[in-house]
């Protein structure tokens, strides 16, 4: 297998508003853009030609990894003038593929953080002779995701929606971003409009007597559709829980970038990343957290689980858990900031404006 899509074209509207400005794709995890990491992985497991499906902020992304060449790859660029959904997305960006009709086709999703064994996906494609092969995960709790039983051999029986009621979760394997398609399949695929692989292309090619083939691989995987996620892919990159030969520097409890700066006495742990041209100021305590390029934490911040935008400031003594503050954005001094907010791209909070506690 040498050609792979990758459906890069989503708003990103749940990771606002760390995609403002930048696609959810090219949002950096452990230091470079958490594109970057497929990329990658799929290089290391012998992709040379990946398209590229793009769609919200298409700009952003052939300036960045122009022809693919330093990663070794062959990048083209495909955009949709209008969302296409991912089936859409699929058949539109297929025209810049080579395949034979009876050769396979990676296909994964821009916002999955896993350590998939790529080629155990191929040949258990290539084995099983099946028209779609699916990485199959099991969760512990599956009622937030359409589930996908198989019998004895991993043939897919079905695809149903968000289990609403204990009966109804009849497995714990779910659909996790990543196919093998044979060529011809994809040209099945509608032109023209928007179509949802999950909800109208598998279960009509279920329907149709096509086979599909799930393989379960239940090594790491996370969804990092929300900020938390986020936070956390990109600590597990650092950490090195998560596998990825893109993360620049060595696994461990931190990764400071090239002309960041952090004080003596300041405290990094728990997979906290520090972007080129920020600085960790005296005193400061930082964990688990993600802090972009140009970013400042001032003298004796605390700052746990949460990202910190490019160019953002958090002031003295401000404490941040589980937050993320957009590009530019200002979190004045002795602040305390509590899990689930997010502040706008340029916002201000002047000093002591938010607190849980009564002093300063």
């Amino acid at each position: 297998m040498t050609e792979a899509i990758l459906l890069v074209g989503g708003k990103g509207t749940r990771l606002r508003p760390l995609t403002v400005h930048t696609p959810k794709p090219m949002v950096p995890a452990a230091g470079v853009p958490f594109l970057t990491h497929q990329l990658a992985r799929a290089g290391a497991a012998g992709v040379e030609h990946i398209v590229l499906a793009t769609s919200y902020l298409a700009e952003v992304f052939e300036p960045h990894f122009g022809d693919g060449s330093a990663l070794g790859l062959r990048i083209e660029y495909v955009t949709e003038e209008e969302p296409l959904g991912t089936g859409g997305a699929i058949r539109n960006a297929a025209s810049r593929l080579h395949s034979g009709p009876d050769e396979p086709v990676l296909v994964f999703n821009g916002d999955i953080l896993t350590g998939l064994d790529i080629r155990a996906l191929v040949r258990t494609h290539e084995t099983s002779g099946a028209d779609v092969s699916l990485h199959l995960t099991q969760v512990t709790d599956p009622r937030a995701y359409g589930l996908v039983p198989t019998d004895g051999t991993g043939r897919v029986l079905a695809f149903l929606e968000k289990p609403q009621t204990p009966e109804e979760i009849v497995t714990d394997q779910i659909n996790a971003g990543a196919y093998v398609f044979r060529r011809s399949v994809i040209d099945t695929i509608p032109a023209g409009r928007v179509v949802s692989v999950e909800r109208e292309t598998f279960p009509g090619l279920l329907a149709a007597g096509a086979y599909l083939q799930g393989m379960v691989d239940s090594t790491y995987w996370l969804d990092l559709g929300t900020p938390a996620a986020f936070v956390r892919g990109s600590a597990d990159l650092v950490l090195g829980k998560a596998p990825s030969p893109a993360v620049p520097g060595r696994c461990g409890d931190r990764l400071v970038l090239p002309t960041a700066r952090v004080a003596p006495d300041a405290k990094l742990a728990g997979g906290t990343v520090v972007g080129e041209g920020a600085l960790v100021a005296e005193g400061a305590r930082v964990f688990g957290s993600t802090i972009l390029p140009g970013a400042v934490i001032e003298p004796g911040a605390v700052v746990t689980d949460s990202l910190i935008g490019t160019r953002a400031r958090v002031g003295e003594r401000a404490v941040l858990t589980g937050t993320v503050i957009g590009d530019g954005a200002v979190v004045g001094a002795h602040n305390e900031l509590r899990e689930g907010v997010r502040v706008w791209c340029d916002a201000r909070i002047p000093a002591g404006a938010v607190r849980f506690s009564s002093d300063r």
